[in-house]
């Protein structure tokens, strides 16, 4: 599986950011071509984290040593180069169905 070295994941995202100052934030590093900000279904806000993809790996790495660690909207950003899906660590249960933690 080819990496993909343009698209990175930016954690510590203030919740009231919208996609679009995400956008101009990420764009003093270079070419921004997409934002993804996951929104949470309980509370109907964004989950405080995201992805951005660069225009190239060169934007891409620009982009980690302008924002990583850096203040935004009052919070830290971490930023690394995305992982692709399959080499993420599998998911603990973290409630809901199926878990037996607080069932009748």
């Amino acid at each position: 599986m080819q990496e993909n070295k343009k698209k990175l994941f930016v954690g510590g995202i203030p919740w009231a950011s919208t996609e679009e100052d995400v956008r101009k934030a990420f764009e003093e590093a270079g070419t921004v071509v997409s934002v993804s900000l996951p929104i949470d279904r309980t509370y109907n806000r964004p989950r405080g984290f995201g992805f951005v993809e660069m225009s190239s790996e060169e934007e891409a790495q620009a982009a980690v040593e302008r924002w990583d660690g850096k203040d935004f909207g009052g919070r830290t950003l971490k930023v690394d180069f995305a992982r692709p899906e399959g080499e993420r660590p599998p998911r603990q249960n973290q409630g809901g169905f199926g878990d037996n933690h607080g069932s009748y």
